[in-house]
């Protein structure tokens, strides 16, 4: 069982356990500095469409992805509040590495408070947003208020693009894995033109 692909989490463990791996899997890419590599934008998609041939319930998919998105930026700021700079001096390993807390440090010191809404939809910053909020020590209700907007926008938007074409066009799953692709490919080019500035100085 692949367990970022929706479809064979809801076949394997069922709707309530589809539900809960899929929750799980967006906290963990919310606040976890080990979740950075998780799809969340094509898992949100994803569910989406299931949620739109009756295998997920669209409400409780949102709801929950809300709530776990919201929840998991909470615990990314409490992190680097309670860890602060000591992250930097922190040695890489297979699951972390310096350069994407650098990463979002930059993009925060670009876009301010912002950046807890656009780094939602850029995938690996927005694991470490909050946590270099949490470092900056930004104010806790700011964070909070920003942590909302952006968390409903980013769980709310994907789920129900996906969960409108799959309502609209007709045997949409045939295309679903071209679509989940492009997806894939739109939310990681705004991460690459971002890098790029950084790499020509």
């Amino acid at each position: 069982m692949n367990i970022l692909e929706p479809k064979q989490l809801v076949d394997s463990l069922g709707s309530i356990g589809g539900h809960l791996a899929i929750w799980v899997i967006v906290f963990a890419e919310s606040g976890l500095l080990i979740g950075f590599f998780l799809p969340g934008d094509s898992l949100l998609f994803a569910a989406g469409f299931l949620a739109s041939v009756g295998k997920l319930n669209i409400f409780a998919l949102i709801i929950g992805c809300f709530f776990f998105a919201v929840l998991g930026d909470n615990v990314g700021y409490a992190t680097g509040k309670r860890f602060g700079h000591k992250l930097f001096s922190r040695e890489d390993s297979i699951f972390f590495h310096k350069k994407h807390i650098i990463k979002a440090q930059n993009f925060y010191d670009k876009h301010g408070k912002k950046t807890i809404i656009l780094a939602r939809f850029l995938p690996v910053v927005r694991t470490f947003a909050p946590i270099v909020a949490g470092i900056g020590k930004m104010d806790y209700a700011t964070f909070f208020k920003f942590n909302l907007i952006g968390g409903f926008i980013w769980t709310s938007g994907l789920s129900l693009l996906g969960y409108g074409l799959g309502n609209v066009i007709p045997d949409v799953d045939k295309y679903l894995l071209p679509i989940t692709i492009a997806i894939v490919v739109i939310s990681v080019v705004p991460s690459l033109l971002h890098l790029l500035p950084e790499r020509e100085k």
